[in-house]
Order: C-alpha cells, then structure tokens, then sequence
C-alpha cells in the first residue's frame, strides 16, 4: 500500500511538472524567435545602407542624411534608384522583423516596458520605410519614433539581460539618445556636428542598429543556453 502510494504521489508530481516544462519550453522557442529577428533587422539595416551608399552617385556620409537614400526632404526631392529601393525595403524589412521580435518577446519574457518601447521603435522603422524623405512630415515623425524608441528599447533591455551585455545596452542607447538631445538642443553647436549632419545622423542611427544585432545574439545564445 506505502509503495502504491508513493508511486501514485510521483505520478502526480510529474504531471503537474510537465505543463511548467511545455511553459519553458515555448518561452525558449518565442526567445530563440524574437533573436532571430532581431539578429536579422541589424544586418538587414546594415548592409541595406552600405549597398544603397555604393550605388548612390556623389553620396557623402557626413553631408547626406541617411534618409536621403530613400529620398531627399521636399521640395524638389531626389530620389537615385536602385538606392531608394533597397533603402526602403531594408528598412520594412527591418521594422516588421522588429515588430515581430517584441510580439515574440512579451511572449517569452512578460516585460512590457521591454517589448512596448521594441515594439513602437519597430513601427517607427517600418515607417521609415514606407514614407521615404519626399513624404516630409510624416517621414520626420518615423524617424524621430524610430531614433527615441530604439534607444529607450536599448536602455530597457538592461532589465532582461545581465552583464556584461546589460551595460553595453545601457551605453549603446545612451549616446543615441544623448546625441539626438544635443542636436535638437543645440544645432550646429552639438559636439557631434564635428562630424557634418550625416555623421551626426549615424551616431543616432548606427549604435542603436549595433544594439538591434547585439540584442538578437544575446536572446539567441540565451535561449541555447537554457536547453
């Protein structure tokens, strides 16, 4: 009878440990997801920039904007083929694997400062994309989401990862913020001016872009981690 017992209070003891194991398990798979996408948005980026830079005639780094890969600001606006549409679509491509990446998140992590502030940074990307610089406003509105929600989602992330990435994050998204403050505070007169607007932009752009890869790997190696 004891053992019968004991065998019956092992059987329920396992049973009620499978639906918190299956529970891990899927929060592995949503984190091992949302890694990827991340991992992908910032190669995405990358090399979307780099290739429509090089097949841009007479584009400067430290004169041009970003966004004038995709068009340049009205009136008159430019717009070089075929760099506007890999801009553009690199950038879509971005956005949606953002956005799919905070979904993922959520569902792995339940942080919802974390996943909204990914979230509304890839929204501002995919806009990014959508409305090229000859949009105006609506473009300038994308940008600006896309700069403030990416470096506050960096900053953020500190609470889903530990050191030493966490501090990386925190730094990453501190001289994105940091230089976009300046600019907007003190014009030509910001210390990252040195560097002519298009440099400016990239100091925005490009630490926030390395914390998307980043983020991506860490998720990622995370998640193998677990298994």
């Amino acid at each position: 009878m004891l053992k019968r017992a004991i065998n019956l209070n092992s059987s329920s003891t396992n049973s009620d440990r499978m639906p918190m194991i299956d529970k891990q398990k899927s929060c592995e798979q949503y984190q091992n997801i949302a890694g990827t996408l991340l991992f992908i948005a910032g190669v995405v980026i990358f090399l979307g920039i780099i290739t429509a830079e090089t097949l841009y005639p007479g584009y400067n780094t430290a004169q041009n904007m970003i966004s004038d890969l995709g068009a340049t600001e009205p009136p008159n606006s430019i717009i070089v083929q075929p760099s506007a549409t890999i801009f553009n679509s690199s950038m879509m491509i971005c956005g949606l694997c953002i956005i799919l990446s905070a979904y993922c998140i959520h569902r792995a992590l339940y942080m919802k400062t974390v996943t909204l502030t990914i979230a509304l940074f890839g929204i501002g990307a995919l806009g990014v994309g959508i409305f090229p610089g000859n949009y105006g406003a609506v473009h300038g509105i994308s940008a600006l989401m896309t700069f403030i929600f990416g470096g506050l989602a960096a900053i953020m992330s500190y609470k889903v990862t530990t050191l030493p990435f966490r501090y990386f994050s925190v730094i990453l998204g501190s001289i994105a913020l940091l230089d976009l403050m300046l600019y907007y505070i003190l014009g030509q007169a910001s210390p990252f001016a040195i560097f002519g607007i298009g440099g400016l932009e990239r100091w925005i752009a490009y630490p926030i872009a390395l914390w998307v890869t980043g983020f991506g790997g860490y998720l990622m190696g995370s998640a193998e981690k677990s298994n």
